[in-house]
């Protein structure tokens, strides 16, 4: 198992990100786009998600395959983002046909970040339009950290950011998430620069400081936030050929990813999320071995994902937590 070219989502073929964003505002979103149709389930394990078209991911609905998947700031406001994304899909005759006519399918997951020191008295909702825009973005490299959704992202000790990571197996499989970090947890032990997630970093890609000589693992976690102001949100993605059901057990596995890169995780008072994609570009040969090896990557690769948003995010005027980078 080894990093892909880009190390991002984007090393799964047939992938591109777009980020759009407002640093007035500090917020933004991010759209992951197939070049056709994917597979796509989702698992949410928070308290506290908010969501748009995630029941019809269920493995018994009618549509199968989603054009865009979307990650938002913004609380409720962020919801509209996904339909700026269909709009503009629709419009390049994007989309589910009914009857002739497109309907493009396009679920997306909110994080809560309106009181990290922006300006949020707009008189328009803006979100609409960062999700064109973020679709307009869309390509095989894209910016981390303090970008897209991760914009205004926070957690308990520093700012929080956009992150991804890509492996690739032995058979020659790809794996990649993409998660915007804004959780109520920590990713970095007690009051130290380590991430928890250092026991499956690559390449020194957050720092490579490893775990701290000593530290305390049951130390009782402060809450910083209130209900319904965090919440981590993520997608892992692969070219595997899986069916709705194998996708939404590798978005299940996945949510291990959040444990060991946030402590604590999956708290009352986040809405931890992760959608699951697949291309089919890859049959699977062993399905039960495969999905297996699948499950064990995608939280590898969420894990290295979370820190390395965390890892990149960088100061700007109005922040209310320092940066990584800053401690």
């Amino acid at each position: 198992m080894k990093p892909g070219a880009r190390n991002l989502i984007t090393d799964v073929a047939g992938l591109r990100v777009g980020n759009a964003e407002d640093h007035r505002i500090k917020s933004g979103c991010t759209v992951l786009l197939g070049d056709k149709p994917i597979v796509a389930a989702v698992n949410v394990m928070g308290g506290a998600p908010g969501t748009r078209e995630t029941d019809l991911l269920a493995p018994d609905k009618l549509v199968q395959e989603v054009d865009a998947l979307v990650l938002s700031g913004g609380s409720a406001f962020g919801l509209d983002a996904p339909s700026g994304v269909a709009d503009a899909l629709r419009a390049q005759g994007r989309g589910f046909d009914v009857g002739g006519q497109r309907v493009p399918i396009v679920p997306g997951a909110i994080l809560f970040d309106l009181i990290n020191g922006g300006d949020k008295d707009w008189p328009v909702n803006p979100y609409k339009a960062l999700g064109r825009d973020a679709l307009a973005n869309a390509a095989g490299n894209f910016a981390l950290g303090s970008a897209g959704a991760g914009t205004g992202a926070a957690t308990y000790r520093v700012k929080g950011g956009l992150g991804s990571a890509s492996v690739v197996l032995d058979n020659g499989t790809t794996v990649g998430a993409l998660v915007a970090v804004n959780a109520v947890g920590s990713p970095l032990v007690g009051d130290t620069r380590h991430f928890w997630a250092a026991p499956w970093e690559m390449n020194d890609e957050f720092g490579g400081l490893g775990l701290p000589a000593r530290f305390d693992p049951m130390q009782e976690p402060f809450c910083g936030k209130r209900l319904g102001e965090a919440t981590t949100i993520a997608i892992i993605a692969t070219d595997a050929a899986l069916t709705q059901a194998q996708a939404t057990r590798m978005a299940t596995a996945a949510h291990d990813g959040l444990a060991r890169a946030l402590s604590p995780s999956h708290t009352p008072l986040d809405g931890d999320l992760v959608f699951a994609a697949a291309t089919g570009a890859r049959p699977l040969s062993d399905p039960l071995a495969e999905t297996f090896a699948l499950g064990h990557a995608a939280a590898i690769c969420l894990a290295r994902a979370v820190a390395r948003g965390v890892y990149a995010a960088r100061p700007a005027p109005g922040d209310l937590q320092p940066c990584w980078c800053d401690l």
